[in-house]
């Protein structure tokens, strides 16, 4: 839903305006972190409908790790970080990101060539707690600010980019991270104009049962398997409605937003017990399994593999 929320956030001589635009926030997982389930395969209701806006055609992610990724707990670590890593590498172009394609004028890739392979890239930076462990919806604002005020993006920031603010999981988000959503994404327009996009991604490991799908995963890695699954809903949705007023229903739920927490019927469980749906080739290893919920396609069907049309 669109409700007003004004931003105004200087950081040095960077101005982030929110432009009156309430995050839209991708809600826990309804079903808890059991058996993940399917979903129906049959078009959702009310439509998907194009309002007007522009969509990005190939846009860049830029990783703000926000908090300690090096903490002993099993899940804020750099093997972590290099899960996320390799999936965004493995999405570009994959046959789960080209449902994107679908709407006119994505491309179903991303620019990638920034991801670093077991340390930062040149679109990563660090942010150790600038703005505490508990996070407002401004102070996140405020970590962007400061990320593009170092450089991230290049000067006044990258309007094409898509800014992810990575928590680990002893950072808490107080709107409502873990209660009322597990993600969020808005924009923000700096000082010289451009228009910024950017989201939060908190680590599901504080809260496994509302926003993850399974307590075991793939990677060995519940809370950062978990967040990928949440960080490719709030990318796609970015992708798809950049500036709140491109593709969303009646209801203003956008394309992520009307596949929530299913994760079709083409599904495989590994000795671990940990289910999966897709696997992409990484950077560090040649190929990862996943688990990610579903994305629409633009006559409102929710699919895993576009080209193969698997539900």
């Amino acid at each position: 839903m669109k409700t007003s929320l004004s931003l105004l956030l200087f950081t040095g001589c960077f101005l982030l305006n929110g432009q009156d635009q309430q995050p839209i926030r991708h809600r826990p997982n309804p079903h808890g972190a059991g058996e993940p389930t399917a979903g129906s395969a049959s078009q959702i209701t009310p439509a998907i409908q194009w309002h007007g806006g522009p969509v990005m055609g190939m846009p860049t992610p830029y990783l703000i790790w926000y908090g300690n990724w090096n903490q002993a707990n099993g899940s804020d670590n750099p093997a972590g970080q290099q899960i996320v890593r390799d999936f965004l590498h493995g999405l570009t172009g994959s046959n789960y990101y080209v449902i994107n394609a679908s709407y006119p004028g994505i491309s179903g890739a991303l620019n990638v060539s920034g991801l670093g392979n077991g340390s930062n890239g040149a679109h990563e930076i660090n942010d150790n707690y600038s703005q505490g462990r508990s996070l407002s919806d401004s102070q996140v604002a405020s970590v962007v600010a400061n990320a593009i005020a170092q450089g991230l993006g290049g000067p006044g920031g990258d309007p094409n980019g898509v800014y992810l603010v990575l928590t680990s999981s002893d950072v808490n988000e107080s709107s409502g991270f873990c209660t009322q959503y597990c993600a969020w994404h808005t924009y923000g327009r700096t000082s010289g104009g451009a228009l910024i996009k950017y989201a939060f991604v908190g680590n599901p490991n504080r809260c496994l049962n509302a926003c993850a799908a399974q307590t075991v995963s793939p990677n060995g890695n519940a809370g950062v398997d978990g967040m990928v699954s949440t960080l490719v809903h709030e990318l796609e949705e970015t992708n798809t409605d950049p500036d709140l007023n491109a593709w969303y229903n009646r209801k203003g739920e956008e394309s992520a937003d009307m596949c929530a927490w299913t994760f079709g019927s083409h599904q495989t469980q590994l000795p671990t017990g940990a289910y999966y749906n897709i696997s992409l080739p990484g950077i560090s290893t040649a190929s990862r399994n996943y688990l990610v919920q579903r994305q629409l396609d633009s006559s409102s069907k929710c699919y895993i593999d576009y080209v193969n049309k698997w539900q």
